[in-house]
């Protein structure tokens, strides 16, 4: 099994490679391995789609769980793990530089930190306390002994705030204050994606896998983005094939869903 050392060398390598890559979000061990065994070079956590595998709603699982969970997705796959870390489990930028440092520890290669709040009433950090968790952020990441791959987010477009500039704005500040990777979910627009690339000069995460957006991996890669995730996606799709299962069974007594499902053997190829 690759070392820690190896793994973040590898995914700094993917960021610094030319072209685009694709670092799909397993939920659980089984999907990590999985996608490892279809050829995906690394894989990123998602909050929500770990928090519906335990029955909870997102952002209800805490750091401590979060973290477990990591270290178990990073012992079983020999490709580099980055997580979605939330807000930091906490508003103030030692919280967050306390987390940053705890990740790394669990194995991970990387990590994200949001600039909302998170429930009971998410909203958008002010920019200035904004920029100071992010600093404090890569303040940890460059006292770690084993290098770390911080990605920042802005989280204006989930939170119903489609303001292109503001978003711009927020991520150059998040780069000066020293992210690895900018990211901005939920900016669907083809003309927004270009001009948010060209407006940086840090590698761009895009999130797929979203109602309305219908881009290709050419058609990222040509706008010059480096990597895409697909967040809670592959997990809703999974749970959404399960319910519409139940559903058959519960509404039709029929079976007919089975004919649709993976193989046994195709599973146990996968994870072998």
């Amino acid at each position: 099994m690759p070392t820690q050392a190896d793994k973040t060398r590898v995914f700094r390598q993917l960021h610094e490679r030319p072209g685009l890559f694709v670092m799909p979000n397993p939920w659980d061990v089984g999907s990590a391995r999985m996608l490892e065994s279809l050829g995906f070079e690394a894989v990123a956590t998602t909050s929500s789609g770990f928090a519906f595998s335990q029955g909870r709603h997102d952002y209800q699982m805490g750091r401590d769980a979060v973290l477990a969970h990591c270290r178990t997705l990073v012992a079983a796959t020999s490709v580099p793990v980055s997580a979605d870390l939330e807000n930091g489990f906490g508003d103030e930028p030692q919280t967050v530089a306390e987390t940053i440092r705890l990740a790394s520890e669990t194995g991970l290669a990387g990590g994200s930190i949001e600039d909302s709040t998170g429930p009971p009433v998410s909203s958008i950090y002010d920019q200035a306390i904004a920029v100071e968790r992010i600093r404090a952020a890569a303040e940890t990441v460059r006292s770690l002994p084993v290098p770390f791959v911080l990605t920042a987010r802005c989280e204006n477009y989930l939170h119903q705030r489609p303001d292109l500039s503001d978003t711009i704005r927020r991520l150059q500040a998040y780069q000066d204050a020293g992210a690895d990777v900018l990211y901005a979910p939920a900016l669907k627009n083809p003309e927004d994606i270009a001009t948010l690339v060209r407006s940086v000069d840090r590698p761009v995460n895009v999130l797929m896998g979203m109602p309305g957006m219908n881009l290709s991996v050419a058609q990222l890669a040509a706008m010059g983005v480096k990597r895409i995730t697909l967040g809670s996606a592959l997990a809703r799709a999974a749970f959404g094939a399960f319910l519409h299962a139940a559903r058959e069974i519960r509404d039709k007594g029929t079976f007919g869903f089975s004919d649709e499902a993976a193989p046994s053997r195709e599973i146990n190829e996968l994870l072998r």
